[in-house]
């Protein structure tokens, strides 16, 4: 689907398609928040052993702060989804297609999961991954760059005879 606005003038076109990248791009960092947020919530020797380095003991105040943190990483799991499809709704709205809002959410999506990952948990990830994520770049790349078919080219004329 090609989003093309009869009446605007391509700056204006151009300028609600950088609008629909950067909302796709907030959808996929928000994505990735949340996932953070669930591996937190459900992966709780991570939280106790953040709860035992600040407080220094093993049990006792680390019970009850642990299932505080659970909840409210569970809270932040629900609130980064629903705050992450309002976002990509506004990339499908802004942007020319819903393959580039699709595909620029999944590749900010990717990064950030990557990132977060690496600061949060100390994840790595192998080359074959590095090669697949650059092949998505490619092909953003080639989405955003790729002019879009004006309206006479998307829908021709009829020849008068």
């Amino acid at each position: 689907y090609n989003h093309v606005v009869p009446g605007h003038s391509p700056k204006d076109q151009a300028m609600a398609g950088a609008r629909g990248s950067a909302y796709a791009a907030v959808a996929g960092l928000l994505g990735a928040l949340a996932a953070c947020s669930a591996k937190l919530a459900l992966g709780a020797d991570y939280l106790r052993g953040v709860c035992e380095a600040w407080v220094g003991s093993a049990a006792g105040p680390c019970d009850w702060l642990l299932i505080i943190l659970r909840v409210g990483c569970g809270g932040l799991v629900l609130a980064c989804n629903a705050v992450m499809w309002t976002f990509f709704a506004k990339a499908l709205k802004h942007s020319s297609s819903s393959a580039t809002a699709t595909v620029t959410s999944t590749a900010s999506n990717f990064i950030s999961s990557a990132v977060l990952g690496y600061l949060l948990f100390g994840e790595t990830h192998a080359l074959l991954w590095w090669t697949g994520i650059s092949i998505t770049f490619l092909g953003l790349l080639l989405l955003h760059t790729a002019p879009t078919p004006s309206d006479e080219q998307r829908h021709p004329k009829e020849k008068k005879t």
